[in-house]
């Protein structure tokens, strides 16, 4: 069977993966057994992803990030450079909590940054931006840009990436797209 994906030579993929078409793994990364990576992904150098993670489309990973069992990101998630997931709140070298894995789910098209720790058990919502080393430990709303350790909100994101500033009406204009959001109970919509 062809394959339809580009793997690096010194990239590790473990039996009973699936990863989508155009899909590009460089070096050094091992993809454990049972994860499901979308099309047209791109897995940078020496990156971990454990087993049966699942990656949707598009889906950039930047170098030195790890992802581990338990951890779900949607289309078009960006995953910057050396940042991090957990799966278990309170990890102990000699006791096995395989069986109390956590959940945690990046919403589509959501930013995490540099050097960001995404403690387990949580949603990021979609087009969320988590900012480079932030330590994320609760929900993240969509659209919502927090920053900080312990992450906090301290604003709303376009879905092109841009700072939203509300006026007296609560609609924000983002000025690369030009498409319009509306702020109502604290929460963004795009209208």
């Amino acid at each position: 069977m062809e394959k339809h994906f580009f793997a690096h030579p010194t990239a590790i993929i473990d039996d009973g993966c699936v990863i989508g078409e155009g899909t590009k793994i460089w070096h050094f990364s091992h993809i454990m057994p049972n994860c499901v990576i979308g099309k047209n992904c791109n897995i940078g150098q020496n990156v971990v992803i454990s087993p049966e993670v699942v990656l949707g489309n598009n889906v950039k990973v930047q170098n030195n990030v790890s992802i581990y069992t338990g951890v779900v990101c949607e289309d078009d998630v960006f995953l910057g450079p050396s940042m991090v997931f957990t799966n278990v709140i309170n990890p102990r070298s000699a006791i096995n909590r395989r069986n109390q894995y956590q959940k945690t789910l990046v919403k589509r098209g959501a930013t995490i940054g540099a050097n960001a720790t995404i403690v387990c058990g949580i949603t990021i919502g979609e087009y969320a931006f988590v900012g480079a080393g932030a330590v994320v430990t609760k929900d993240v709303k969509p659209y919502s840009l927090v920053v900080g350790n312990p992450a906090r909100h301290i604003g709303w994101m376009s879905e092109y990436g841009h700072r939203l500033h509300f006026d007296e009406n609560n609609i924000a204009i983002c000025p690369e797209s030009n498409e319009k959001y509306v702020l109502d109970n604290d929460n963004v919509h795009k209208l």
